[in-house]
């Protein structure tokens, strides 16, 4: 049963009968949300499922087109982030928005020092001693103050963006996917910063995809669905699959689809690979229509294998064979030529043209074949091609032309994968293909991964994803120490492969 309130606490904010729309695409049609003083308050939904509208409408970055909004009880009209900001709302993002060569102070009272009323200078006496407030409200040393912020850890960097947002004296902490780029140690380091504001009375509102982790801060959580808010539910009436139904509107089955793995010799073979100082004596094989994943925990080296595979980073040792036939990949371009294809862990930064058409993103990197004469580019073949793929990758848009900076995650990401296929690939490497996307969008990714690999394409799935990896893949090879290991088959259990990648480096390596 969901009800909107679960205790007697007042509400420090709450959200009436919102609804707002942009053009003719209705973001939000109906919202409800409050969250309490000294709460958790988690917000979750599939992508597109109004989670971001709704946020940027509390943080005043979008106007609600109706409904109301009150703080400690007094309606109240948020027009501007500047309006948020007086109010004590603060937003702080999946990835830190800091200056690197600032010190952690300049950038904590940046665009807000304290000025002293003679002359209107820096009071640096004053904001330093605040800063030491701040830091140790976090669990950080006073020290870490005058360090330029570009030396910090993820972790750290995200640690005084959310100093930043208590130096309004923020009532209100938004923390938008704040665990999405973080190790296992460092989200105990973030959820142990949560825990201490709450207990100062900081109302939380936490947004992310990992449902699992919701269980260990969250009090609370309100799901949306199309726009609309479905419910708010205490934590100890849900599970995660509870919470993913509803999301999804929709019962979800365990069961992994029984594939016949054709057999054969190997498209990719790796033998030994070694890139220096990054990972060593790395054995895969995967054949024509399987597929095929290396698992490892964050900063095992997964990652840089892809980056090896695909020319980004060249290997020092090693062969890398296509067909039985040794081939020296050294750059993209090379790795294009032989028909493998990547699609990027961090599609913002590796995979996008942000302000870019769909048709644009789609196209990029394939002009040859898009092209008349090898010179000008055929738009009406641009956009036959664009429609084709937003078909088959089922890609919620209005149309070709729209932004892909104005999708969802999970769209953006299957925009970024159909580039990946316009020519189509012998070897597909995907990083980390569901990385920051909905429940929803991940089973339509993970069928997209089954149909290409039954249309014959070798498939390897680089995820530090375990039950991705025993969702998907005929195989599973685990990473770890920079090197493979152990190899599990599809009817392994997430307590070996979990303990094969945090095992010891003594381990006797597969054959």
């Amino acid at each position: 049963m969901s009800s909107n309130d679960t205790s007697g606490d007042a509400p420090r904010l709450r959200l009436a009968g919102i609804s707002k729309s942009f053009g003719a695409v209705r973001a939000i049609r109906h919202a409800d949300f409050l969250v309490r003083p000294g709460t958790v308050h988690a917000l979750v939904g599939e992508n597109g499922a109004g989670k971001s509208t709704m946020i940027k409408i509390v943080s005043g970055v979008e106007t609600a087109d109706t409904g109301t909004i009150a703080f400690d009880g007094t309606e109240v009209a948020i027009r501007s982030t500047t309006d948020a900001m007086a109010l004590g709302i603060a937003t702080v993002y999946q990835e830190p928005q800091l200056f690197a060569e600032l010190t952690v102070a300049e950038n904590i009272f940046l665009g807000r020092e304290i000025r002293k009323t003679v002359l209107r200078r820096v009071d640096w006496a004053a904001q330093n001693a605040r800063v030491v407030e701040l830091l140790d409200l976090l669990g950080l040393p006073a020290a870490v103050a005058t360090r330029p912020v570009g030396e910090l850890s993820i972790a750290e960097q995200q640690q005084i963006s959310i100093a930043k947002a208590l130096a309004g004296d923020a009532k209100v902490l938004i923390l938008d996917e704040p665990s999405a780029i973080l190790t296992d140690a460092e989200i105990e380091v973030l959820f142990d910063v949560v825990r201490r504001l709450t207990a100062s009375g900081v109302a939380v509102v936490y947004i992310s995809h990992r449902l699992d982790e919701l269980f260990r801060i969250a009090d609370e959580v309100t799901v949306m669905r199309d726009g609309q808010t479905i419910g708010t539910y205490g934590m100890s009436d849900l599970s995660v699959r509870r919470i993913a139904e509803l999301m999804v509107g929709g019962i979800l089955s365990d069961e992994r689809p029984h594939r016949e793995v054709p057999d054969g010799d190997p498209v990719l073979e790796l033998r030994g690979l070694t890139r220096a100082g990054r990972f060593h004596d790395v054995d895969v094989s995967v054949r024509a229509g399987e597929i095929v994943a290396l698992y490892g925990l964050v900063g095992s080296g997964v990652s840089e294998i892809a980056a090896s595979v695909y020319g980004i980073d060249r290997a020092t040792g090693g062969e890398l064979l296509l067909g039985g036939v040794p081939q020296a990949i050294r750059s993209p371009e090379q790795a294009q030529r032989h028909r493998i294809a990547l699609l990027p862990a961090n599609r913002k930064l590796e995979g996008m043209f942000g302000f870019q058409s769909i048709a644009f993103n789609i196209s990029a990197g394939h002009l040859r074949l898009l092209s008349r004469f090898g010179t000008w580019l055929d738009r009406g073949r641009e956009r036959t091609v664009a429609t084709g793929m937003i078909k088959r990758l089922a890609v919620k848009t209005p149309h070709e032309r729209q932004p892909i900076s104005a999708m969802s995650g999970g769209n953006a990401q299957k925009v970024v994968l159909a580039r990946q296929l316009v020519e189509r690939p012998r070897v597909l490497v995907l990083a980390e293909p569901t990385q920051g996307v909905d429940v929803g969008a991940k089973e339509e990714i993970h069928r997209l991964i089954t149909e290409l690999a039954d249309e014959g394409t070798a498939v390897l799935v680089v995820t530090s994803d375990l039950p991705e990896a025993l969702r998907i893949a005929d195989r599973i090879q685990v990473v770890r120490g920079g090197t493979t290991t152990v190899e599990f088959g599809p009817d392994a259990t997430q307590v070996e492969l979990l303990a094969a990648a945090a095992g010891s480096n003594d381990e006797e390596k597969a054959g």
